[in-house]
């Protein structure tokens, strides 16, 4: 069990405020599943993002996966994360369901993206047996296949967060028009929503990691056909901001999206671009938080160093779109 030494925090108060708006009264302290993943031998990492792929390799998925090869070997990845929407379009059937081996053992097949896939749960993933991507059973078919609901990535360099956010959005369960989502495990979802803030909240607050990465499916800001989520806005924001999180990264929308937002300082990334795009809508934004913005296929790159981070979007010819660095001081620990 975790230790709890926060009393008075601005952020434990918070996840009070959600369990007593949501009627919780359970505070059992619970940690998050971590994975231990270390970097290069020089403290460095590298790693693609993508989101929004499993079609069977249409709608370009394996043209982008080809390029990636090719990047992935130039860059010497460790990883990469998935986004989510894993599978189109409606998740699996169950761990037999042939459509993971079709849109992802058989289509990222170079030796470069051999590498484990750290993946969370997409909206369109929930209208099928979600817990089939979740069963051990998938790493038996592909051995690369991680995918928990919510969990840490620890890799020394930066610690990376991987939040459920599907449940946290209240349109999947007022209004599912035709659409039948796979509850089991999230039911009652206030517990659910409770207990994932909480746990979050102290994952957070517990990691000396000089670099801090939250990825989860659905936006929090973006410019493209879903717009911001509301719900992550009232729910998850405010931990990402208390916790001096850098980064937060999704897919959802079909595009590749990076936002500054003058009101924080966590980068807006959206890499949900791994195969059907081009819708064709861009909202209005504000020009000095939009650094970047493209309606197309592509992926991301991410290199960390204890100092620097450098991001990378990639169309489907692999060429770069957009580049963009940071750096800090290196973190000491005071525990």
């Amino acid at each position: 069990m975790a230790s709890i030494h926060r009393s008075g925090s601005m952020g434990y108060l918070i996840i009070l405020a959600v369990c007593v708006f949501l009627g919780v009264a359970s505070y059992s302290c619970a940690e998050l599943h971590r994975f231990e993943h270390a970097p290069k031998p020089d403290g460095s990492l590298t790693l693609f993002v993508i989101g929004d792929w499993g079609r069977r390799g249409a709608y370009n998925q394996s043209q982008l996966a080809f390029q990636m090869g090719i990047v992935g070997k130039e860059l010497d990845i460790d990883f990469v994360i998935s986004t989510g929407d894993n599978i189109y379009p409606n998740g699996l059937i169950g761990t037999d369901d042939p459509a993971f081996e079709y849109s992802f053992t058989k289509i990222y097949t170079a030796s470069s993206l051999q590498k484990p896939w750290y993946s969370v749960l997409g909206n369109h993933d929930y209208r099928g047996d979600a817990l089939a991507q979740l069963s051990p059973t998938l790493r038996h078919v592909d051995k690369r296949w991680i995918c928990l609901r919510s969990y840490v990535v620890d890799a020394q360099v930066a610690e990376f967060f991987f939040v459920d956010t599907t449940p946290l959005v209240d349109n999947y369960f007022t209004q599912p028009g035709e659409n039948v989502y796979d509850w089991r495990g999230v039911l009652p979802r206030n517990q659910y929503i409770s207990n994932l803030l909480r746990d979050l909240h102290f994952a957070l607050q517990q990691s000396n990691a000089n670099w801090k990465i939250v990825v989860g499916h659905h936006t929090i800001l973006s410019a493209g056909y879903h717009g911001n989520t509301l719900d992550l806005q009232n729910l998850l924001l405010p931990l990402l901001q208390e916790n001096n999180v850098d980064l937060y990264i999704n897919g959802h929308d079909h595009c590749l999206e990076h936002i500054s937002s003058l009101e924080s300082g966590i980068q807006f990334l959206t890499s949900g671009g791994g195969s059907m795009a081009w819708r064709g809508v861009v909202k209005w934004w504000k020009p000095e938080e939009m650094k970047f913005y493209y309606d197309g296929q592509g992926f991301m790159s991410l290199h960390l160093t204890q100092t620097q981070l450098d991001i990378a979007f990639y169309d489907i010819f692999a060429n770069v779109l957009h580049k963009w660095t940071t750096s800090k001081h290196l973190h000491y620990s005071t525990l």
